[in-house]
């Protein structure tokens, strides 16, 4: 069992407020520092410093938070665990991105639960930002990302490259070979601001000294399968995994643009917390799922 006054320091970490973690923990302010204080002379250091009136983690304080975070989310699987036994089920709970859960993994996923139809998976799709949140809470086990993110709080392994290519629809007035400069005077489709395929175009676009920006006219959406249909009805130009556009351009509902002097690639990441006792267990789960 987690220590309590571990998960006070778990919510005032999140909060970086001890009010607002009284609050949600429904003790005294008193009793929050109370327990940090016992926290700070059983481990013989400081863990939250002020600056000015802003609480901030000592150094100290951030070793401890990603160790409590992966205790946490321990804790949390094997409560799950335990309570699959009493019941004779197993269950695997994880995350994937939006195209990799919509097209990247489907095959290998429905592959893995023809061979193991003992077993109860519930996926979680989202973006890079709210995974590993799920992660860090113990929501999901694990989570296959395209986005960027701090790998000092993660083990990692690669699940594939993925490239990007640009696309429009058939009928769309653009040539199927352009330079970047071309380019840049078309409309572009693109994902929001929290999408990996997103940051990652920037990204690429910045190596260029370019940005978003520097398309006349652009459409943000919310989802890829919207990105993919405004694009094959010749809204514009956009760019999207290879494999989640694979068929749309084989059946002539997409013509895939190829762009001089420009291209994006991008590495998939299996991850779960750094230090979790059931690393092997990850490891066995990404021999499975990658084929």
């Amino acid at each position: 069992m987690l220590d309590f006054r571990i998960h006070t320091f778990l919510c005032v970490c999140r909060y970086m407020n001890y009010t607002k973690a009284a609050a949600e923990l429904q003790i005294t302010q008193p009793a929050v520092s109370q327990h940090i204080r016992h926290l700070e002379k059983e481990y013989q250091t400081k863990l939250f410093d002020y600056t000015g009136k802003r609480l901030e983690l000592t150094q100290a304080g951030q070793i401890l938070l990603n160790a409590a975070t992966t205790i946490s989310h321990d804790n949390v699987m094997l409560k799950q665990r335990l309570q699959d036994l009493q019941q004779n089920n197993k269950s695997v709970a994880f995350g994937a991105t939006h195209t990799i859960g919509e097209f990247e993994i489907i095959d290998r996923l429905a592959d893995f639960l023809h061979e193991h139809a003992d077993v109860n998976i519930r996926m979680k799709i989202a973006d890079t930002d709210k995974l590993l949140k799920a992660v860090d809470e113990g929501i999901i086990d694990f989570a296959i990302v395209e986005g960027f993110f701090d790998q000092d709080q993660y083990e990692t392994l690669l699940f594939s490259n993925e490239p990007l290519i640009a696309v429009c629809g058939p009928d769309y007035d653009a040539p199927s070979e352009m330079s970047l400069a071309d380019l840049m005077r078309y409309r572009l489709i693109v994902r929001e601001k929290s999408a990996g395929t997103r940051e990652l175009l920037e990204r690429s676009l910045a190596e260029h000294s370019l940005t978003i920006s520097d398309f006349p006219l652009r459409h943000e959406v919310g989802s890829p399968q919207a990105v993919k249909g405004l694009t094959c009805r010749n809204c514009g130009v956009a760019f999207l995994y290879e494999k989640s556009v694979r068929q749309e351009v084989n059946d002539g509902r997409l013509k895939e643009i190829a762009i001089r002097d420009f291209s994006v690639t991008h590495a998939v990441t299996f991850l779960w917390r750094k230090g979790s006792m059931y690393s092997a267990m990850f490891r066995q789960m990404y021999n499975q799922l990658k084929g």
